[in-house]
């Protein structure tokens, strides 16, 4: 199930737009002593679609209003990673061959959010002029990486910019229970977040 069921993608694509081109998003404005993380929280089966509409989203912000946006795909950071410590190839050949169990963990060392990706991601936006961070391919790295796990991680490194994460499935925000990623909306990553849900800001 979407989001929003009642919202068509299409409908949800302005929403973005106007929330992201907006001063108060911009300007990370009303949001206390949180950080400005937020979340798109979509229906898995519109990926392909989603990722279209955020190529829409980014161009208009860009050409239209000079508001440039920089995209990190965490798959494709996660290889760079591997590529640049010359173990990639050691990673593809373990894959056959080894028990997946031992595989994932020889992963998630590798690629841990607070050791390699969250100092990764550090450089790379330091090294940028923009003004609104978008974090992509959540479901691509899915087990080895978690994104509550590097969503916590990222609370230090993203914080004088505002960022989206894009998420194939649901953000579940409880008052009482805490917030919880379910990825394709089945897998549960119980955590604490304080990224809010951009479907419900105010555009």
């Amino acid at each position: 199930m979407p989001a929003h069921p009642k919202q068509t993608l299409a409908q949800q694509e302005e929403h973005l737009f106007k929330v992201l081109s907006s001063e108060r998003f911009l300007k990370m404005e009303g949001l206390g002593n949180e950080v400005a993380h937020f979340i798109y929280d979509y229906d898995p089966t519109w990926a392909l679609d989603v990722a279209q509409a955020r190529k829409r989203i980014k161009t208009k912000l860009e050409t239209d209003l000079g508001i440039r946006v920089f995209e990190i795909n965490l798959y494709e950071l996660c290889v760079d990673l591997l590529k640049e410590r010359n173990v990639w190839d050691r990673v593809l050949a373990a894959e056959p061959t080894m028990d997946k169990v031992d595989f994932l963990k020889m992963l998630q060392n590798m690629l841990d959010p607070q050791d390699h990706l969250a100092p990764a991601i550090k450089a790379r936006i330091e090294a940028e002029s923009f003004q609104i961070l978008f974090l992509t391919g959540i479901g691509e790295v899915f087990p080895f990486v978690r994104s509550h796990t590097v969503l916590n991680n990222l609370q230090t490194v993203v914080s004088d910019k505002p960022m989206l994460l894009f998420f194939p499935g649901r953000y579940e925000v409880s008052a009482t229970q805490g917030s919880a990623l379910v990825l394709f909306g089945q897998l549960k990553d119980d955590s604490f977040y304080r990224a809010k849900r951009i479907l419900d800001q105010e555009a």
